[in-house]
């Protein structure tokens, strides 16, 4: 906590202060715990995360450069409300984007990093047994991550970081719809088996594939007005 009663804290300040407070708010907008639309006022964040209000007002240019928070004149800074068809356009680009390292990685993957994503794929497995949501959501992202390590296109995986900030909180939301979780298990376990045997063209395919199920669903919902 930023304050105790009866003594004075040292709120952090500096670069690190605002990694901290960005990553802290990043995940915070994740989970839904702060939600579309809400004010985002500094002193309340440097507080609850232990940092300046410098440090916080840092921390939500960085957010605002991810496309997670926006400020409106006059009125501060918000969580960003995005559109669906918002948040098909990003991951219609994350498709082409994902398609390119999961080839990518089945021809260039060392050993070890297959290993690494066959292993990450037997965690996913236990955690959807187990209905365990927040460990599934943590296993999807760590299996992008060692997709991207062994892809080896460094352009490629920061574009994709970029534009999956943008969409993290909805990607959440898909992983907890009934099925959902299951569905992602079974197409990440299609891309871990291709990269392995070094089918190029099918790891493109199938992880394509896995971007185009969330396209589909949102596709399907009503229009926003």
């Amino acid at each position: 906590m930023a304050h105790r009663t009866g003594e004075h804290v040292r709120l952090l300040s500096g670069v690190q202060a605002r990694r901290i407070a960005a990553r802290r708010l990043r995940d915070e907008i994740t989970r839904g715990a702060v939600v579309p639309g809400q004010r985002l006022v500094e002193p309340e964040l440097g507080e609850r995360y232990g940092v300046t209000r410098n440090s916080a007002r840092l921390a939500l240019d960085v957010l605002i450069a991810e496309g997670l928070v926006e400020r409106i004149p006059n009125r501060g800074a918000r969580v960003r409300v995005m559109s669906g068809s918002e948040v098909v356009a990003v991951l219609e680009c994350r498709q082409v984007l994902d398609g390119l390292l999961a080839r990518k990685a089945a021809q260039n993957a060392a050993d070890d990093q297959v290993e690494r994503l066959q292993a990450t794929v037997g965690r996913l497995r236990r955690a959807v047994a187990d209905h365990e949501s927040l460990e599934c959501w943590e296993l999807i992202q760590e299996h992008h991550r060692l997709v991207a390590e062994a892809a080896r296109h460094g352009l490629a995986s920061s574009l994709v970081e970029l534009l999956q900030s943008r969409v993290a909180r909805h990607s959440f939301q898909f992983l907890l719809r009934p099925g959902r979780a299951q569905q992602a298990l079974a197409e990440l376990t299609q891309v871990v088996d291709a990269i392995a045997e070094r089918r190029a063209d099918a790891a493109e395919r199938v992880a394509r594939a896995h971007l185009q199920s969330s396209i589909d669903e949102l596709l399907r919902e009503p229009t926003e007005a």
